[in-house]
């Protein structure tokens, strides 16, 4: 059996749409066994990929071929990702995290009513 690299990425859930599978194929965002490749390239068992979404880069080999796309659980038993993209995810991850918390803590601008407030209590200091 032979499938199209862009189906695959569809039915391995990677992509929402063969579309989008397309698009990161053609756009480079996806190598074949260290080797850009085109959409229409057929897959084997065996063969590893290197998939970026976004900040993430995944690399995995390609454990089963599928072309229809079923449930996640399924999906997941296409390929297997190797421990050191499962680490950098990981390691990704928490640094993401970290990163929003210190954001978290950051003053914002104050909204109508902290304004409101704020123009009350200097008018009764200017009085004074």
């Amino acid at each position: 059996m032979s499938v199209r690299l862009d189906k695959w990425l569809w039915a391995a859930r990677f992509f929402k749409t063969r579309a989008l599978a397309r698009a990161a194929v053609q756009g480079g965002k996806v190598h074949l066994n260290g080797a850009r490749v085109k959409p229409a390239r057929t897959l084997s068992a065996g063969d590893e990929l290197r998939v970026q979404r976004g900040e993430e880069s995944l690399t995995l080999h390609v454990l089963e071929l599928s072309d229809r796309r079923g449930p996640a659980s399924v999906a997941q038993a296409l390929y297997q990702e190797t421990p050191e993209s499962l680490q950098r995810r990981e390691a990704l991850a928490t640094e993401r995290k970290l990163q929003r918390e210190a954001h978290a803590g950051r003053e914002r601008r104050p909204d109508k009513r902290q304004r409101r407030q704020i123009i009350k209590f200097r008018k009764g200091s200017d009085e004074t």
